[in-house]
């Protein structure tokens, strides 16, 4: 893949068959995809991923994913709302991978609430992304009611669309920024730092 193509996974940490976070997400993907970028989903159901256990070298589809996580550009990490928190699946997948996956790679971040609070989740997936060295974008998106917030329409994405196109917008802006900083440089020197040079 060229330096100029940049590839942008989406890691849907719902098990639920009609998962809006992976609706959302592919919503995402499908900006991202229209921005240039190569994208993929990384479905957690798809996968074989034991409980994370550090005493064993190799478990299930484990070298797959980190795979996967090694060669994006840009990751947008998606999950249900769990106890004011993210969800199991998605904290096991998180356990498997490390500085290795995650060092400066671009990271966006998705909520799907039953109810109206997500802030506790995305805030804790941004300490958690920030622990293993990845730069979370400051754009976040997090959906309250996420049940009530698409309607069927068979052309859609999984039949659904948005009921709210401003929502539509902002998930699709979390795919658009993924890809436009996808190869966002780290080395970041403050004014200050330049002058004191």
């Amino acid at each position: 893949m060229s330096r100029s193509t940049p590839s942008v996974l989406a890691v849907s940490g719902s098990l639920r068959d009609e998962s809006y976070t992976r609706t959302a997400l592919q919503y995402a993907l499908r900006a991202a995809a229209e921005a240039g970028a190569e994208t993929t989903l990384l479905d957690l159901r798809e996968y074989d991923l034991p409980l994370y256990d550090p005493n064993v070298d190799e478990q299930g589809d484990e070298q797959e994913v980190k795979a996967l996580m090694r060669e994006a550009d840009a990751v947008a990490l998606g999950t249900p709302v769990y106890h004011g928190s993210y969800s199991g699946a998605l904290k096991n997948f998180h356990d498997y991978c490390g500085w290795d996956e995650y060092e400066d790679t671009t990271v966006g971040l998705l909520a799907t609430a039953g109810g109206g609070s997500y802030g506790s989740t995305l805030d804790h997936l941004r300490i958690t992304v920030r622990g293993v060295h990845g730069w979370v974008l400051p754009h976040q998106v997090g959906l309250r009611n996420a049940n009530k917030k698409f309607e069927k329409d068979p052309d859609a994405i999984d039949g659904r669309r948005f009921r709210d196109t401003d929502l539509q917008e902002r998930v699709e802006k979390l795919g658009w920024s993924l890809t436009e900083y996808a190869f966002i440089d780290p080395s970041v020197t403050s004014t200050r730092a330049a002058g004191d040079d």
